[in-house]
C-alpha cells in the first residue's frame, strides 16, 4: 500500500493531472511493491536498481586472471545452488 504522505501531485496550468509517488521518500520495500504494481514506470525501476540491496554480497570487479577464476567459481556455485 502506498502512503499518501509520499505522493507528489503533478499539476499543469493549475489542473491536477495525476498523482505519482515521491520515490525518494519510499522505503526500499515500498518502492519494490510499487515497481511490481507499476512495471511500466521506468523512473521507479531505475530508483530501485540504484538503491540496491544492503544485504547482498559485494564483489570487486576481477582485475587478474586469478580473480576471474575465483569469480567463475563463485558463479558456478551460485548456479548449482539454484538448480532444483
Amino acid at each position: 500500500m502506498i502512503n499518501h504522505n509520499i505522493m507528489l501531485k503533478l499539476e499543469v496550468n493549475g489542473d491536477l493531472m495525476m498523482t505519482k509517488p515521491d520515490l525518494k521518500k519510499m522505503t526500499r520495500q515500498q518502492l519494490r511493491s510499487y515497481v511490481l504494481a507499476h512495471r511500466e514506470d521506468d523512473d521507479a525501476i531505475e530508483a530501485l536498481i540504484k538503491r540496491g540491496n544492503a544485504g547482498s554480497p559485494k564483489y570487486l570487479f576481477p582485475q587478474t586472471e586469478e580473480d576471474v577464476q575465483q569469480m567463475a567459481e563463485i558463479l558456478r556455485k551460485k548456479w548449482e545452488s539454484n538448480q532444483v
